[in-house]
């Protein structure tokens, strides 16, 4: 099985989401896919090769601020 990570942005800034590239890829995050909505959410994918560390991770930027308003582990089925 393989997990990823679907995290929903209510506002979200582009430079500063691919300047935090190193934070994820650290956490384990491997970005598959970004969306946007016509509201201007956006929605990203992530591949997940550490779940535990990928929790660590929306948890800390949450606690920063500037987490998603929004995050789902999933697992393929």
């Amino acid at each position: 099985m393989t997990t990823q990570l679907l995290l929903r942005y209510d506002s979200f800034d582009r430079d500063t989401h691919d300047a935090h590239a190193e934070d994820r890829a650290n956490a384990g995050l491997t970005q598959l896919q970004l969306w946007r909505e016509a509201s201007g959410a956006h929605w990203a994918l992530f591949d997940v090769n550490d779940a535990d560390r990928a929790k660590a991770w929306v948890e800390k930027e949450s606690g920063l601020g500037h987490g998603p308003s929004a995050h789902h582990l999933l697992e393929t089925a």
